[in-house]
Parts: structure tokens; sequence; C-alpha cells
């Protein structure tokens, strides 16, 4: 009774004496492999789909065999199972058969990395019939060094059909088309990358220009999921404050809604890579471990899942999760993608988020605007009303009006006396009151004060195009100044100048010292420069160049600075620009 013959080289089973019936020779061997190898090379220079070219390789070698049915089979790395790529001649619902290794002829080769020639099936406990037909069968898996890639398996109607010399032909092919598919994998993957490297620039590029939060969390999630080829991908966000988590943004198709509500950090789905700060790797989120975690996203198909945490200098802003709908193992190439589209998103995430401080920044700067003139009228106003108001309590005391104890006029000249009094007191306090406290006063180094201004206004001049030109001082320049009122002044200074520049342009900060060694500020632009009819007016209220302009902004700055014994002053104008000088004694020590 015929055995199988199994084979691990280039020569047949030791102790097969002579050639089985219908067995071609060594001769009709060698005819049979020149031409085979020929078409197997050239399919390598004109193919560029692994799929094809593996449909391609199994007619090559059912022709070549004279096979009535066959399969080429792949070890999937993410579930272990051998699944049919392609197939001839089998059943239809047999390329949704996976195999465990082992099992099977084409299982027993991949797990033994070993040729097989079963010349009858009927008395081979290894074969598992696939195709009632089949009478004999050989297999011959596809080696890369010491790791199986997968099998190629023909099948044939008639006992004995193959034999060794078949099988030593069928390995040396295999070999030749491991190497062709081995090559066009790779050039498939280099293609992939590049594809991937030039989606990530322009993601890149859109997530940077991206200032409304809600709209970079979804775009950055939908990317993702479509560079990675992903089931969904979710963005947690981190309150690193409260130790909170939400789920800001979620993508897959079909719109499944995404979890609502915060969670507590440590019973967040994005647990793990928050703790770690580390990419994390889930085979199985439907396991029960992870029935209990409410911000997990339903009604999608989830299986795999790897997260990704979104670090900015330090700090964990969020955690990006991709996720496939089948046992998946994600590999060096993806987890890379994943952690440079977590880095643009984080860098992305925290320039908005200070882009919104800078416009909160501006209204709040807007609000002190209003304030700042109120008080100014108002100051103004009681300074007006006090002149007169002597003058008439002078001139009451000095009319002797020394009315008898029951005289009802000695009533009402008390009366106008006490209201006098009372309106100097209320003259008084609003002038006070006028007054900076000098409580709120402190010492700051002035290259503080600016770099937390400039921290403010760096994304608005990034979004103007606007170049930013600043060296700190090599001195310390300490001044005696409410910090706040200072930063007003320098904002108000930045943000005329970014008006100025509609079409982008340059600003250049200095700080020096003058003739008295007291701190100068130069901040320079490149507009259009101030109109000379106006020149003479620019710090009076209420007068403004702009027709959206309130009028304050200069004349708030040179009151603030006039009230810290300093000033301010323009410097040059014209089409090549404009400078404003900014002048503050130092504490001398």
């Amino acid at each position: 009774m015929l055995q199988p013959v199994e084979s691990s080289s280039t020569t047949s089973t030791p102790g097969a004496s002579a050639p089985l019936s219908g067995v071609r020779s060594p001769v009709s061997e060698d005819s049979r492999a020149l031409p085979a190898l020929y078409r197997l090379t050239s399919l390598a220079g004109r193919a560029d789909d692994p799929h094809g070219a593996l449909k391609e390789i199994l007619d090559e070698f059912v022709a070549t065999f004279g096979a009535d049915a066959g399969s080429i089979s792949l070890v999937n790395p993410s579930s272990g199972r051998l699944e049919v790529e392609v197939q001839c001649g089998l059943p239809a619902d047999s390329a949704n058969a996976g195999l465990q290794l082992g099992h099977g002829v084409t299982g027993w080769c991949v797990l033994n990395a070993r040729a097989l020639l079963v010349p009858d099936v009927a008395i081979e406990p290894r074969y598992i019939a696939v195709r009632p037909a089949t009478r004999c069968e050989m297999a011959a898996p596809m080696r890369d060094g010491e790791q199986v890639l997968g099998v190629i398996d023909l099948e044939v109607d008639r006992t004995g059909r193959f034999g060794p010399a078949d099988l030593v032909l069928l390995e040396r092919l295999t070999l030749e088309a491991t190497l062709i598919v081995q090559q066009l994998w790779r050039i498939q993957a280099l293609q992939a990358k590049a594809r991937q490297l030039e989606t990530l620039l322009t993601t890149g590029q859109a997530l940077v220009a991206k200032l409304e939060t809600q709209e970079l969390l979804d775009t950055l999630t939908r990317d993702a999921r479509r560079m990675l080829q992903a089931s969904a991908c979710a963005l947690y966000l981190h309150d690193a404050a409260r130790d909170m988590v939400r789920c800001g943004a979620f993508d897959a198709p079909g719109s499944p809604p995404r979890p609502d509500g915060e969670q507590p950090a440590a019973a967040s789905f994005a647990a793990a890579a928050l703790h770690t700060r580390k990419q994390i790797e889930f085979a199985d989120v439907r396991s029960p471990a992870f029935h209990s975690v409410a911000d997990l996203p339903e009604g999608a198909l989830l299986h795999a899942a790897l997260l990704t945490p979104l670090a900015f200098e330090g700090d964990v802003l969020g955690v990006l999760a991709v996720f496939t709908d089948q046992p998946h193992r994600f590999d060096n190439d993806e987890k890379r993608v994943c952690a440079a589209l977590a880095s643009l998103g984080a860098v992305a995430l925290q320039n908005a988020r200070l882009y919104t401080r800078v416009f909160q920044s501006e209204e709040t700067l807007r609000k002190q605007e209003q304030l700042t003139t109120l008080g100014l009228l108002a100051a103004e106003i009681a300074h007006e009303i006090r002149n007169p108001l002597t003058v008439l309590k002078l001139l009451h005391g000095g009319l002797g009006l020394d009315f008898a104890p029951n005289d009802p006029r000695r009533t009402d000249v008390r009366v106008i006396s006490e209201k006098l009094d009372q309106l100097e007191a209320i003259v008084t306090r609003v002038l006070n009151f006028a007054k900076a406290p000098s409580s709120l006063h402190s010492r700051w180094a002035l290259a503080d004060i600016i770099a937390d201004t400039l921290v403010l206004v760096r994304p608005k001049l990034a979004q103007a195009k606007i170049h930013l030109r600043y060296e700190p001082p090599a001195e310390p320049f300490i001044v005696e100044a409410n910090k706040g009122q200072l930063q007003q002044v320098l904002l108000n200074l930045l943000l005329n100048a970014t008006q100025a520049m509609p079409g982008g342009g340059d600003i250049t900060l200095t700080v020096g010292a003058d003739a008295n060694a007291d701190a100068v500020i130069d901040l320079a632009d490149t507009g259009a420069g101030i109109p000379e009819a106006v020149r003479g007016r620019i710090f009076d209220s209420f007068f403004s160049g702009r027709p959206d302009g309130t009028g304050l902004g200069l004349a708030i700055a040179k009151r603030i600075l006039q009230a810290h014994h300093g000033d301010i002053a323009l410097v040059s104008t014209g089409p090549g620009g404009t400078t404003m000088r900014v002048m503050l004694p130092v504490v001398r020590t």
C-alpha cells in the first residue's frame, strides 16, 4: 500500500526505490522546471498586486503539474490560522474555512516547515476532505528563512498521480514563487508607507491650521481611522486638574453615538495609556474584563485596540484609541503612525487652546479698556467738579449766614453745608479710586512680563503669518509695576501691529537702556505706517485711524505708563513700518 512521502530538501524520500505509477521521470521534471521558472520570473517584473500575482502563480502550478485543484494559503499573523488566499477547483466556501496550524495536510506542512506528498488520501489520517474527488495531494511550505509564510497545495483525482520527483519540483518552484510574492509585498508595503507619509504630512498641515477644538478632534479621529484602515477611532480628553476623562470625538462607519459623560481617569478605557504614558494594545475589548468600562464605544464592531497617549511637554492631554473589527496584532509601522498622529494632535490641541486663550485675553482687554475709560471719564468729571465745588464751599462759608435758633433758614444753611461736604467726599473717593492702588505694584523682571505676554499672543501671530523676532535682554531690568497693566500695554501694541499687517509681516521687539539707564522697549512692525495727518493725535482718547477702532488703546497705554512714571512715544513711521517706544524707570539697587 502506498505511503505518504515527506520532504524537507530537494531530494526525494530515502527508500523510494522506483517511481510510482504515473510519475514523470527526472528528465521530464527538468523539462517542466525551466519554462515554469521563466514564467514565474517574468511575473515578478510585470505584476504589481500581490493577490493577483498569487492567482497567476497558482494557475501556473496547476498547469505545470496537471492538477485538478489547488490553493495557496497564508498564515494570518493576528489569528495564527491558515487562511486560503486564492484557490482553483475547490468548493466556493472553502476560502472561508481557516485551519489551525497542524491540522490537515497544509496545516502539517506549515507547522513542521516540510513538504508532504500523500499518494492516497484515503489512508492518510492527516487529510481533511474539502473536495470529495481528491485522491492524491501534495503541499510545500512558503518559507522565509525559519519562518513559514504559507503553503501551496495541489490535488488530483487519481491515486498516485504525484510522485517524489513532482514533490521536488514543487519545492523548487515554491521557493521561487515565495521570493516573487515577498518582493511584491515589500513594494506594496513601501507604497503604503509612502501614502501614509503623504497623508501624515497633509494631516499635520490640516491639524495645525485647525483652531476650533471640536473640528480639530473630529479631523484627527477621522484621518487616523482612514490611515490605518481601522473600524473605529476615538479620542479621549484628559482633564488633569480634575483627573477626569471624556470622549471628545468618535469616528466609525454608520456614525454610532460616541460615549457621553465624564469618567474618573482610573475607571476610563484610556486609564492604562494615561497611567503609563505609553502605547497600550488590547487583543480583545469584547472580553468580560471590559464589560464594566462605561466609556467604551457601543454600536460598533470592536475587537482589537491600540491606545496612544497625546503628550505635550510632559503632560498627557488625551488618548487616541484605534479599533479593528477582527483579531489583529498592530505592527511597528502602525504603532509609529499612531504615535506620529498623536504627537501632531497634541501640538495642534495645545495650539488651539492657546489660541482660545488669546481670544479670551483680547475680550478681557476690550472690557478693561471700557472700564478704564469709564474710570478716566469719571476722574476727569470729578476733577472738573471739585474746582467749582471748592469755590462754592468757600463762598458759602464766607456769607456769615448766622440765623436765629428758631429761624427755619438756619436748618437750610446746615443742610446745604452738609451736602457740600458730602459732594466733596464723593469727588475725593472717585479721584482716589482712579489712582492705581500701590498694593498692586510689586517688583518684576521686565523680561518675565514680556515672556508671559508673548505666550498669549504667539498663536495669533502665527495665524496672521507674522514672524516675531525677540531676544531677551542681557540685563535683568527690575521694574516696580502692576504686571497686569504693563501686559495690557504690550498686548495693545502687539495687536495694533498685527492689524497693521493684514497680509503678514515681521515684528521686532528689542529691550535696551536709555541714557539714564532706564528700560526702553522698542516694538517695530513692517506695516504701511501711520498716516501723517493723524500722527499727532494717536494718543488722544476716542481717536482711531480704523473704522472698527475705539480710539482708547494708545490713550490708556499712555496713562498707564505715566502712572508708572514712564511714557510711550512714536519713534518712526512710514511705508516701511512703525516703531513704538515704551520707557520705564528701573529699580536702582
